[in-house]
């Protein structure tokens, strides 16, 4: 299956129907190797959440449901005792024991092995022992194997979200090759342990395609029903659809902007359309010039926020599919509201923007330009320029976008801390959680804490809203902390996504929760 405008050689022309079809869907370039706990982004999720599968499974919807565990026991959200089905294998027929969980997330929580999913591991004791800035330790207290499928988890403290988690991509499996072999070398040729396996030697041809067939072996509750994925690697959103409408493509989870008006028309019963978990926001990091932590920041910041026509962007550029934010996560998720205190700092005000902007020159003049960064890959271009634009007209100061080539550079950049500019950035859910929205993102020293945000005050409320007894309660606390964001707006968010996508005529596909197309459960049928 060729894409248009990418090169292909030896890539599979597989192009069958029934069980055993080999799906072609649109992707990226992974930022890094295809390892679970550094892997932090959407081009590489997909693919490692194809090969690998954790404890729990997440439908369509985002309920979770047991899949390499027999069962997870607590009874105060701060002790577990995990237990594994004993039939599971990885792909290279070696056992999936309960060493293989301690030693991935010992692995994934030790500073000296400096992975960007490090900070999901900080609940469970002995974390702060092995993320030392220079600490060569690399087992945590809190971790302890019992038998060959059997573990315990002992957290600093109750975290009514942790148990939700467990199936989300660092909490999953590495087989014992990944740590004879070592991360590089096994990244570029993973082994796990999920629904699907990599084709072959040469399964990822980098900026190319990345081919897994289904894991006839798999025993978990999302068995493919095909034979395989062919994730092409696009640089541009318009060439997939291109591709989608051509016949070039069977699956794609992202409409180009420039078809957003007239995809449904075009593809009739073949587009595909849910609220989904996901969100755009611009970074901000408080190293970069009049935006370090203090009042002119503080104003600067709002007084952005509020240049920034939310509404207009999401009907005139995005046709509707995208809804104006009204705090720091998504709607479609369990807890959200639409009036948290301070959100008011999301509302287009014009008149009171130009104020804050003048009392922040008061204590500073404003020099150069404010640029947002973004990947060319993305589709993101139109957006930027409307809102660089409203920033201009509104604030009277040069603005503009700062175009990357690709997702991989700029998030390579912005992880280095060497990106000079504000950046596009968002969030797709890993499992249904507003904590999951925010502490990965905003707690001090998180793997995708993007602006650097250093917050105290923050941190308390998130761990408060962690330590929760209900969910209700939580849900309450994690607002509660959000107050805080929308005073600081490490992040200046912009709007939620509604998924908009789309099938070839023998594909049937939908997205799931967090807005990928849900890969198991493709299937393509020849007409009659």
């Amino acid at each position: 299956m060729v894409a248009t405008g990418c090169s292909m050689d030896g890539a599979r022309t597989v192009n069958t129907t029934g069980p055993d079809a080999i799906i072609s869907a649109n992707g990226t370039e992974p930022q890094n190797g295809l390892v679970t706990t550094n892997t932090a982004e959407n081009g590489g999720g997909r693919v490692v959440d194809a090969l690998f599968t954790g404890l729990y499974s997440y439908d369509a919807d985002g309920k979770p449901s047991l899949a390499n565990a027999e069962s997870v026991d607590t009874t105060d959200n701060q002790n577990y005792t995990i237990h594994l089905k004993k039939d599971w294998k990885f792909t290279d027929g070696t056992p999936v024991k309960a060493e293989n969980y301690v030693r991935a997330w010992n692995f994934g929580a030790a500073t000296k092995n400096a992975q960007l999913q490090q900070s999901f591991f900080e609940p469970i004791d002995g974390y702060e022992a092995v993320a030392g800035e220079d600490s060569t330790a690399d087992q945590m207290s809190g971790l302890k194997v019992i038998d060959d499928h059997t573990f315990t988890v002992r957290l600093t403290q109750p975290n009514i979200d942790f148990k939700l988690g467990l199936g989300f991509t660092p909490f999953k499996p590495l087989p014992d090759v990944f740590f004879t072999e070592g991360a590089k070398e096994f990244g570029e040729h993973p082994i796990g342990n999920g629904a699907y396996k990599m084709a072959g030697p040469d399964a990822w041809r980098h900026n190319v395609q990345i081919n897994v067939v289904r894991n006839d072996d798999y025993k978990g509750p999302d068995k493919a029903r095909n034979g395989g994925i062919d994730f092409v690697l696009y640089s541009s959103l318009d060439t997939a659809y291109t591709d989608l409408t051509s016949g070039n493509l069977d699956v794609t989870d992202t409409v180009p902007v420039s078809a957003l008006n007239s995809y449904k028309k075009a593809l009739g019963a073949h587009a595909l359309t849910k609220p989904t978990a996901s969100n755009q926001q611009i970074a901000i990091p408080y190293y970069l010039p009049h935006f370090s932590a203090g009042r002119e920041g503080e104003l600067r910041r709002a007084a952005l926020s509020m240049a920034i026509n939310r509404p207009e962007v999401t009907k005139v550029v995005f046709r509707g599919a995208r809804t104006p934010s009204r705090d720091f996560t998504a709607r479609s998720l369990p807890g959200w509201s639409d009036d948290i205190p301070g959100s008011d700092v999301l509302d287009y005000n014009p008149e009171k923007a130009k104020q804050l902007w003048q009392e922040a020159n008061a204590i500073a003049p404003w020099s150069g330009s404010f640029q947002i960064a973004y990947n060319s890959d993305g589709d993101h271009q139109v957006w930027v320029d409307a809102v660089c634009n409203q920033i201009k007209n509104t604030l009277g100061i040069d603005s503009h976008g700062a175009p990357q080539p690709t997702f991989k550079q700029i998030r390579s950049a912005i992880t280095s801390k060497t990106i000079k500019t504000a950046a596009r950035t968002g969030w797709q859910g890993d499992y249904p959680s507003m904590l999951e929205f925010l502490a990965p993102i905003f707690v001090t020293g998180a793997g995708s804490n993007d602006s650097q945000y250093v917050s105290p005050e923050f941190d308390a409320r998130l761990t408060a809203a962690q330590r929760a007894r209900s969910d209700d309660e939580s849900y309450r606390l994690t607002n509660v902390a959000q107050e805080t964001l929308l005073k600081d707006l490490p992040n200046i968010p912009l709007w939620d996504y509604i998924g908009a996508g789309g099938t070839g005529p023998e594909v049937t596909a939908q997205l799931a929760w967090n807005g990928l197309p849900d890969y198991p459960s493709i299937t393509k049928e020849a007409k009659e």
